[in-house]
């Protein structure tokens, strides 16, 4: 068998066997179920609160040692302050951190402290895109993004996407949930466009037989395919 044959008889095979592969778990929520795990909008999302890796700026009246717009909010959600310790930040607003932080320096330290918090820079919030897209990466998510719109960011799905096998990964307080997606169904109208959140992961799954038919086309002038069929 010649080294043209050879590659030919491996698309032939390639396509053969486009269907058995790289598909997801069947237990995959998909259809309604997936929209329980992933539902069209993320009702309870906090909105203007504080997150790990956000800075704030703390300022305290006649007090420079205490002020300071350097206040990094860690991991654990905590920022440190001089003289009080740590303060709970997580999930909280400026205006909730500052009525603590008043409240604890004017128990033991400062009489009627006026004290001023803002957020100096807020942490960016991303999701992930995986798989078949033409720029997997990274991404910056916006308050009204979508599931179309995340691919969209990623510059839409590579020639070997299977679309009807699209995955959205997430974590809420500790539980991992998932969800399978049909994008031409979405697409169409025929089923919602679910909400993207920060910390998302999208995967947009492999279709051997797209990729099998494209080797195909590009095999084919190596030996003359038309010929070899004739």
């Amino acid at each position: 068998m010649t080294y043209k044959s050879a590659r030919l008889a491996a698309v032939v095979v390639s396509l053969a066997c486009a269907g058995c592969t790289m598909k997801p778990p069947a237990d995959m929520p998909s259809g309604p179920a997936a929209y329980q795990a992933i539902p069209v909008k993320v009702v309870d999302l906090a909105v203007g609160t504080v997150a790990p890796g956000d800075r704030l700026s703390i300022k305290v009246l006649d007090e420079p040692e205490l002020t300071s717009d350097q206040y990094l909010v860690d991991a654990g959600g905590i920022v440190e302050m001089p003289l009080i310790g740590d303060v709970t930040a997580e999930g909280r607003t400026v205006e909730a951190i500052r009525d603590e932080i008043a409240h604890r320096l004017g128990q033991r330290f400062i009489r009627d402290p006026q004290v001023v918090v803002s957020l100096a820079q807020h942490h960016r919030e991303v999701f992930t895109v995986e798989g078949e897209v033409k720029e997997p990466g990274r991404y910056e998510v916006a308050s009204d993004m979508t599931l179309l719109g995340a691919i969209a960011t990623a510059k839409g799905t590579a020639s070997n996407a299977r679309i009807s096998e699209v995955i959205v990964m997430r974590e809420i307080n500790g539980e991992h949930l998932a969800g399978r997606f049909n994008m031409d169904a979405i697409r169409l109208g025929r089923v919602p466009d679910p909400q993207i959140i920060a910390g998302d992961k999208i995967v947009v799954g492999y279709s051997a037989g797209k990729g099998a038919w494209h080797d195909f086309l590009q095999a084919a002038p190596l030996f003359n395919i038309f010929y070899v069929l004739k």
